[in-house]
């Protein structure tokens, strides 16, 4: 009595189609499909941005920091001639 028998299922079917009509049916069930569809990719992509953030924290500590070189004493020089004369 706990269970739905196949007689409950097919009283179920034909009170869709009744409700709903034949035509609709496909339709509505394409609607769900892609429904579940966008929500799938959703949630996915949601747990693949938190693994992201999770990472790049490690990811930053285990990357050296780059250092840029020294300027030349003789583009230090010449830059600061250039300023001195337009300045004059």
């Amino acid at each position: 009595m706990g269970s739905l028998s196949i007689w409950h299922w097919l009283i179920i079917a034909a009170l869709f189609v009744m409700f709903f009509g034949a035509k609709r049916l496909p339709d509505a069930a394409r609607g769900l499909g892609r429904s579940l569809r966008i929500f799938k990719s959703e949630v996915s992509q949601m747990q693949n941005e938190s693994g992201s953030q999770q990472a790049a924290p490690q990811q930053q500590a285990a990357e050296p920091t780059q250092q840029l070189p020294a300027a030349a004493p003789q583009q230090a020089q010449a830059t600061e001639q250039k300023t001195q004369s337009k300045s004059l």
